[in-house]
């Protein structure tokens, strides 16, 4: 079947010249579900990977797990976090563990190297080996297995499709989008964990509620607190959220997503670049988060450089920018 070619929203520019453009897909939508403004096929599913992870902690709360456990807004960030692997994500993650009694072996996410640069140079300065508290999802995953502990269900296996903890997950999130999942594929993470494909609009329609219960509320509330817990240092989501001071909370997601909620204008947004680039979809969100005047004045020079980031070449001489497209966005 034929789809909609999207427009471009993102330019690559190189001494004053378009050198490559990003095409994508983008929404707002309000809490009563219409849709404000688009661009591209708002239609066409996509998978939102991290960008669900707030969702996928609902249940965390909601059940009485995060309470019974005694979690901190520290840690409910940490849930919801796509972290560099720096040691204060690694320090905490490994806590809490301890305290439901599991250990990093529980840890279903698997092992990469930290994606901080600096934490990633540390460890191998140090000369030790990465494991699976430095998965970027080691946070949700703990939470998982807290939300496991709590219910009396099966620690091992977790992950998997048909575990009520994952089952919870893509009930929270269909709850917040206002759809029947049933339709909806469901496929494996790069952490192992189920996640699923939605349209578009469906994705904004979720975020835009993000707020609206007493759970999602304190999710939004602890990554707000803690931006940086649930990113990282240099991360544009904690240099968008600390630049929104308070108006908004982004989330990335793999593959070109990102999605954002305004919880005080009940607004919700998603993008999904078509190249899965995720340098375009931050230019994207930043651009749509400046086009709808959340960004505080004072804020200028870190939304600027979030709009417009520099490309450098490998002696350190900036030789083009990003921009969001000419024609987008007016």
């Amino acid at each position: 079947m034929s789809r909609t070619v999207n427009p471009a929203l993102v330019e690559v520019v190189r001494g004053g010249l378009v050198e490559s453009v990003h095409r994508g897909a983008a929404c707002v939508v309000d809490t009563a579900g219409r849709i404000l403004h688009q661009w591209g096929d708002i239609d066409h599913a996509v998978c939102p990977r991290s960008a669900i992870k707030p969702f996928q902690a609902i249940p965390l709360i909601e059940s009485g797990a995060a309470d019974a456990a005694r979690l901190s807004v520290e840690e409910l960030s940490l849930a919801c976090a796509s972290h560099g692997g720096e040691p204060a994500h690694v320090a905490r993650v490994g806590a809490w563990l301890e305290r439901i009694r599991c250990t990093q072996a529980d840890l279903e996410c698997g092992t990469h190297p930290p994606t901080h640069t600096h934490a990633a140079e540390a460890l191998l300065r140090a000369g030790e080996s990465p494991c699976p508290l430095h998965h970027n999802c080691s946070g949700k995953h703990t939470g998982f297995l807290t939300l496991a502990r709590h219910a009396g269900w099966p620690t091992r296996g977790y992950t998997g499709a048909n575990h009520p903890v994952q089952r919870g997950a893509i009930a929270a999130l269909a709850r917040m989008a206002g759809c029947d999942p049933a339709g909806w594929p469901v496929v494996r993470d790069g952490c192992s964990a189920a996640n699923v494909f939605l349209p578009l609009q469906a994705l904004a329609r979720a975020w835009a509620h993000l707020g609206t219960t007493a759970a999602s509320a304190r999710l939004i509330a602890a990554m707000k607190a803690h931006p940086v817990l649930m990113s990282g240092h240099d991360h544009p989501c904690a240099a968008m959220i600390g630049a929104l001071k308070g108006q908004a909370v982004v989330k990335t997601g793999a593959e070109g997503v990102y999605a954002a909620v305004l919880p005080d204008r009940g607004l919700g947004i998603a993008v999904k670049i078509d190249d899965g680039a995720g340098r375009a979809s931050v230019v994207a969100m930043a651009a749509l988060l400046t086009w709808l005047e959340a960004f505080t004045p004072e804020s200028v020079d870190t939304t600027h450089a979030l709009r417009t980031p520099p490309i450098t070449a490998a002696a350190g001489a900036v030789t083009g920018h990003l921009r969001p497209a000419a024609d987008w966005l007016i």
